[in-house]
């Protein structure tokens, strides 16, 4: 499978809003790389940067993606304009979405591959940057989420490149992860699967592990 890069997007801290009188920072407001190539590192792309280590980047999110293909509804049911890097994304594609992507899938990008590693769980940051409350939720409640890359192997891609699927996971899909962490209640099977997977990133893995223990009553 092949699937076109619409856009390459980075950004560096900076002050985006205010909560509770404090400035709140965030690398969520990014930009296009407009011409060439980027380079991939471990933790990042080069030019791009996180605010909060704490609660971003590192190694399982070292990349941020998300489809294209969710402008329409977006666009139709919330009257948001989206753009590459509406919802703070490295990396806009097209092609295909949370549906069929899978924990553990892995793509070729010019000479960088990279590894599915969990989904992306909006914040109030998200809301700050679009200028809307509804659209964590509305992120949450649809599972229009986009997910997280991890760098396999560091290098260079064309920003008017594609990715190419190298490697076809058999586990869950990006949808089915995120819906176990944040659906009132979800199949305790299921939660077990997602639990299992080796590619899933731990902190991801903590969620289910949390949603596992309270639907036991634990």
């Amino acid at each position: 499978m092949r699937i076109p890069v619409v856009s390459v997007n980075v950004g560096l801290p900076q002050v985006i809003g205010t909560l509770h009188g404090a400035e709140v920072w965030s690398a969520i407001a990014k930009l296009p790389v407009s011409t060439g190539a980027v380079t991939l590192r471990t933790t990042n792309i080069v030019g791009d940067g996180q605010a909060d280590l704490e609660v971003h980047g590192g190694i399982d999110k070292a990349v941020y993606t998300y489809s294209a293909d969710h402008w329409p509804w977006w666009q139709a049911q919330k009257e948001l304009r989206c753009v590459p890097a509406t919802f703070g994304e490295n990396l806009t594609l097209s092609g295909f979405d949370e549906n069929e992507v899978r924990i553990g899938d892995r793509f070729a990008w010019g000479e960088a591959e990279l590894e599915v590693s969990q989904p992306r769980a909006p914040c109030f940051k998200l809301s700050m940057h679009t200028g809307r409350d509804d659209v964590p939720a509305a992120m949450t409640a649809t599972g229009r989420c986009g997910w997280y890359m991890r760098v396999l192997r560091e290098g260079a891609a064309s920003v008017r490149g594609e990715l190419v699927r190298v490697g076809e996971s058999t586990g869950s899909t990006v949808r089915e992860a995120f819906l176990a962490a944040f659906a009132p209640r979800a199949d305790r099977g299921a939660l077990r699967r997602i639990h299992a997977q080796p590619a899933l990133a731990p902190a991801w893995r903590r969620m289910i592990e949390r949603k596992i223990a309270a639907d036991s009553g634990v």
